[in-house]
């Protein structure tokens, strides 16, 4: 029953809107996977989108080895938070191929259009995610 209501929502959403939508989730996604490729190596050993900053060496001096591990440290955070929008990309575009794009993951209600414009990653609409937050 869940997934006739699923379905049902999924095409609430027009094949126009919902190809936008991949569009922009793809550029987000090679956007992503350029910047992080500038300071990280992809894990080879992983599936998913594991990431592992690389140590800079800018010298031997004190003052080159105290830039580089603030640099590391700097780079390790942007790392996680790149991983994570990564992450909410393939997630979305999983969710495109599979016509939930669009669906509440806590209600099942369709998430309002101007919501997945602004953040094409959303799984959640505006009031269960309110709801969420002030749990937290």
């Amino acid at each position: 029953m869940v997934k006739k209501d699923v379905k049902k929502i999924a095409s609430a959403f027009s094949a126009a809107f919902l190809k936008k939508a991949e569009e922009t989730l793809l550029k987000q996604k090679a956007t992503l996977e350029g910047d992080l490729a500038k300071f990280a190596k992809k894990d080879k050993r992983a599936a998913t989108t594991d990431y592992d900053a690389t140590f800079p060496n800018y010298g031997d001096s004190e003052e080159d080895n105290a830039r580089e591990v603030a640099d590391y440290e700097a780079n390790l955070s942007i790392e996680h938070d790149m991983e994570k929008s990564l992450r909410d990309v393939e997630g979305a575009l999983k969710r495109v191929a599979k016509g939930t794009y669009g669906t509440c993951k806590y209600c099942g209600k369709p998430i309002d259009e101007k919501r997945l414009l602004a953040r094409p990653t959303s799984s959640a609409c505006v009031e269960c995610k309110k709801t969420i937050q002030q749990e937290v």
